[in-house]
């Protein structure tokens, strides 16, 4: 059943998401629009509450709970990010926009754009994991192994990240000479 619900706010997340874009640009009702974007945070509310109401009935918790929280981890960390990029993507498109922002290519203006990238996936594994943790204690005594194995691997998606970032700190990409010799 939880499986299914996080699929089904998957689903949900991109619906509202088309539809919030399509009211505000396409039938051009912006604050339609909004208030469509704005309902996706009760997607992870629904799926917070039926998964807390799943580990309260006594079932034992196993990786589709532990999914379910990194899914809501994942949704807090990188979901507005998802919801800019479409709507700059969107309004460019269709409504006459700017185009959209580039990620800088090289050097320190790239470093910065990886820290904060990966300040989003911290963002995400450490609300996820806080999640788990809570749904530990919440469960008590029952087997937690299941959740503490999702805990692992958001420990290894904050490294991995923090790896990259500093990968792009210590060793900038440069900028061609081509590029540099123009101005």
């Amino acid at each position: 059943m939880i499986v299914g619900l996080i699929i089904a706010c998957e689903v949900a997340f991109w619906v509202l998401l088309a539809a919030g874009l399509g009211f505000r640009y396409g039938l051009r009702m912006p604050r339609t629009g909004l208030a469509l974007l704005l309902c996706e945070p009760l997607l992870e509310l629904v799926l917070f509450a039926v998964t807390a109401i799943d580990l309260r009935n006594g079932v034992e918790p196993d990786w589709h709970h532990g999914l379910a929280a990194v899914y809501i981890g994942f949704t807090v960390g990188l979901g507005h990010s998802a919801v800019k990029w479409a709507d700059a993507r969107i309004a460019h498109r269709f409504a006459g926009g700017p185009p959209p922002v580039r990620p800088p290519k090289y050097g320190r203006a790239r470093a910065v754009h990886e820290w904060k990238v990966a300040g989003r996936w911290v963002l995400a594994s450490v609300v996820a994991t806080a999640l788990l943790q809570t749904a530990v204690w919440y469960v008590g005594d029952g087997s937690t192994g299941s959740l503490r194995d999702w805990q692992l691997r958001m420990v290894w998606l904050i490294g991995i990240n923090l790896v990259i970032a500093m990968s792009y700190t210590l060793f900038p990409k440069k900028e061609p000479a081509a590029r540099r010799t123009r101005f």
